[in-house]
């Protein structure tokens, strides 16, 4: 289990590199350096791997102006692996009922589908039967919507991290926020879109 405090830097890094990369004038990681008055070089370096690893940038290897915006999302097939309860725990099911259409800066491999039951999410907008598009990633921040295991048992919840420690809260005031041990929690990923259907969601029973 792992968590950090919000990427307020990153944020910023992103918008200056991105506004650079807008008007042609990629920059190298001295820049970024230089911009942000990082004292180390690996602290602007490490900003912008974290800004690749969630997808936001691409690097090209062995250019020292490499990183460019990453190219128009095309769609793919991402699995819905089962059913994750959003009210209080229960076992973690994985029961594949097919593949969900996606478009997504994030590679595919590093996606999946999630089926919500419970009404603990209500107040994020998150209903019964609603389908989750869950990034994979064993890292979240304070405040945003993971998917996690306590023990071998699952749940949706907005991760608060209150004195250090990580507590996950409910959108519906009915159900008391969960204060599991640390060494209990794992992450398995965070919600980036949620999809409500009024049918049937449209399924692929086989990737491609």
């Amino acid at each position: 289990m792992a968590y950090s405090q919000p990427g307020k830097t990153r944020e910023r890094v992103y918008r200056w590199v991105r506004d650079r990369l807008l008007t042609g004038q990629p920059p190298t990681i001295r820049d970024v350096q230089q911009a942000f008055g990082f004292l180390a070089y690996e602290s602007a370096r490490s900003q912008l791997e974290a800004l690749v690893a969630e997808g936001r940038l691409v690097k090209a290897e062995g250019k020292a102006r490499g990183y460019r915006l990453p190219d128009r999302n095309q769609p793919f097939a991402v699995p819905l692996v089962g059913r994750v309860q959003a009210g209080a725990l229960t076992t973690a099911l994985e029961d594949p009922e097919g593949f969900i259409t996606v478009e997504s800066r994030f590679p595919h491999s590093d996606l999946f589908a999630l089926r919500v039951r419970g009404k603990s999410m209500v107040g994020a907008s998150i209903l019964p039967d609603d389908i989750v598009i869950v990034r994979r990633q064993a890292m979240a921040e304070h405040g945003q919507i993971v998917v996690v295991l306590v023990g071998d048992e699952a749940t949706v919840k907005r991760l608060k991290i209150v004195n250090g420690r990580p507590e996950l809260h409910a959108e519906n005031l009915d159900f008391p926020p969960i204060k599991p041990p640390p060494s209990e929690l794992r992450i398995l990923g965070r919600v980036i879109e949620v999809r409500r259907y009024l049918e049937e969601p449209p399924l692929l029973t086989a990737k491609g």
